[in-house]
């Protein structure tokens, strides 16, 4: 075979396995999109008691593409069976069911053998209560335009659907303001500013010896010294460096439904046996690639930890984290195998969200007693290298001199900030040099990135807080 014919040969080969893998990412479209919607609805309606007529709306208007099948997709809430069911067309279905004390799951066949899974009754908190039992009203004129502005929407689209702020300044809730249709006790869906609360559970095994941050993880289908795979660690996935063939998570629209991790969390039942399947990208510790795949592997570890069931990862959790920090309105979900969803899939009320906030504030210590390891909160901030938004570990950072936190840096956002960041516009945000802690919630677009009006929230409650 001559050299040019061999050439032919290859790209030829080249091509029609890309076309190949394109067609079989194209296929898995439909079951995604309906995935998504069924998934978020079914939280939001039956954990959030949020109208499911207004998730829709507002999820899909802060999407784009997503008005291209807005028309072909039929959404039925089952209030009775508290079940999702979305169909599109005959291409996709997808069902999402509720179980008491998990929240919703995508049902792939499982749903009658569901189990529920209660913690054990709460344990007294740790840390000391942070407000009264009713909203509190911005503590000044400054503070109460702050969240006028938070709350305020332009003439015309994108709009920012502002659901909750709530700001905390030395432990105590300083500024808190709700839309209407939810409350204080309302349980917020994080998207990915759960993995912030998968890097803390990580944290506590850390601390207590269960896990090592930088040898091989234990994943079963890794351990072999011959798979590429088993140079993994826990720091690659805490940081989206593991290298795995997962594709991206950092997009919120139509075209991200092409990416197999989407297929990871909307078609698979076992959502960690299948990001552990795929074949190494690139070497780890080498490349930033952020995605799922990576907490979902982490949410497996913490699940084996814990004992190897939903039950034992909530007993856990609760024991170690919620509890401590009078955490009472939260949900974790999990998929079909046990394994919570720790990429996306916690919903906790405002004043939880904040609480997690205040442990990082507080150096990982609540009420004396050590959660986090010593070091911990310099840790999850310290930047992951090449990371071009500025993340560390389990959480994002305006340290180092990432594209991202130079851009927030110029928008207002102080230096040494790190928080919590889930798509649609869930922050919350750690201020160690103003002793603040700032959460908001809603269901904002991610671009243009000023539209939920985040920066402006932070440079104002810096203002009208600075020198107190």
């Amino acid at each position: 075979m001559t050299r040019r014919r061999l050439l032919f040969v290859v790209l030829a080969t080249t091509a029609l396995t890309a076309l190949a893998v394109a067609a079989a990412r194209a296929r898995d479209v439909p079951q995604v999109a309906t995935g998504f919607i069924a998934s978020v609805v079914c939280s939001e309606t039956f954990v959030s008691g949020v109208d499911p007529d207004r998730i829709l709306s507002e999820t899909q208007a802060a999407m784009p593409g997503a008005g291209l099948l807005n028309w072909a997709m039929d959404v039925h809430v089952d209030r009775v069976a508290k079940d999702v069911t979305v169909t599109l067309l005959g291409l996709g279905r997808s069902h999402a069911v509720f179980a008491e004390g998990l929240g919703c799951h995508l049902d792939h066949g499982e749903a009658q053998g569901w189990p529920t899974a209660r913690p054990a009754p709460a344990q007294p908190a740790a840390l000391p209560e942070i407000a009264p039992p009713h909203p509190v009203a911005p503590a000044t004129p400054a503070l109460a335009a702050a969240l006028d502005r938070a709350f305020s929407e332009p003439e015309s689209p994108p709009f920012r659907r502002t659901h909750a702020v709530i700001v905390l300044k030395d432990g105590k809730v300083i500024a808190e303001r709700y839309a209407p249709g939810f409350t204080l006790d309302t349980p917020l869906l994080g998207f990915s500013a759960t993995k912030s609360m998968t890097a803390t559970l990580i944290g506590i095994l850390v601390r207590q010896g269960r896990l090592a941050l930088h040898a091989p993880a234990p994943v079963a289908a890794w351990r072999s010294e011959i798979d590429p795979r088993h140079a993994i660690t826990i720091d690659h996935l805490l940081r989206h460096t593991a290298g795995l063939a997962l594709g991206n998570s950092l997009q919120a629209s139509l075209l991200s439904a092409l990416e197999p991790v989407n297929r990871m969390k909307f078609v698979e039942a076992d959502r960690a046996a299948f990001a552990e399947s795929m074949p190494l990208e690139t070497n780890p510790g080498a490349v930033f690639n952020y995605h799922d795949g990576n907490t979902v592997i982490l949410s497996h570890l913490i699940r084996d930890a814990a004992g190897g069931s939903a039950a034992d990862v909530l007993r856990f959790a609760h024991r170690e984290l919620f509890d401590p920090l009078g955490m009472r309105n939260v949900t974790i979900e999990f998929d079909a195998a046990g394994t919570p969803e720790g990429s996306s899939q916690m919903l906790a009320s405002a004043r939880d969200w904040a609480r997690l906030g205040q442990l990082y504030l507080d150096d990982g210590v609540v009420g004396g007693r050590r959660i986090l390891p010593a070091g911990w909160v310099d840790y999850v901030s310290t930047p992951t290298p090449d990371a071009f938004v500025g993340i560390g570990a389990g959480f994002w950072t305006n340290r180092g001199d990432s594209f991202g936190a130079n851009y927030r840096i110029s928008h207002g956002w102080p230096r040494d900030a790190f928080f919590a960041k889930g798509t649609l516009g869930q922050y919350v945000i750690v201020i160690p040099s103003e002793r603040l802690v700032i959460a908001r919630f809603g269901r904002t677009v991610n671009w243009p990135p000023e539209v939920d009006g985040v920066a402006r929230l932070v440079s104002d409650v810096i203002a009208a807080t600075h020198g107190e």
